[in-house]
């Protein structure tokens, strides 16, 4: 029996500490994780690789996190999407523009980045059954 690779991140961040933090603690949960600092830096990945989730800030330079999402969604449409945000405003339109998403406000104990995660997977695990 071959062991299942273990889920693949793609995670967007534009403030370097938050990014080194996130993908530090998304890996040592089990998780191969890519980080970019740009939606813009995303889209060619998303294009080249598999991703089982794109974690993505909404706030970022070049191409916010909504527009990424509605390309990850054209270019890979099984990729899961979690939104991290520190604006409540901006968290009601990923609500709204993207309704099957996790939207996790800023700011949020690792501990429950990683629930969060293991949630969207376990529920895309059920799905799959």
């Amino acid at each position: 029996m071959t062991k299942k690779p273990n889920p693949r991140i793609l995670l967007a961040e534009d403030e370097e500490a938050m990014r080194v933090y996130l993908e530090r603690a998304l890996s040592k949960a089990g998780y191969d994780v890519s980080s970019v600092d740009r939606g813009t830096e995303a889209i060619p990945l998303l294009e080249s690789e598999e991703f089982d989730l794109l974690l993505s800030d909404i706030v970022m330079p070049e191409m916010d996190g909504i527009e990424l999402a509605q390309r990850c969604a054209e270019i890979s449409p099984r990729t899961k999407v979690m939104f991290i945000t520190g604006f409540a405003a901006v968290s009601l339109r990923a609500s709204r523009e993207q309704p099957h998403a996790k939207v996790l406000s800023k700011p949020f104990h690792l501990r429950d980045l990683v629930l969060e995660v293991e949630r969207v997977f376990e529920e895309q695990r059920e799905a799959s059954l």
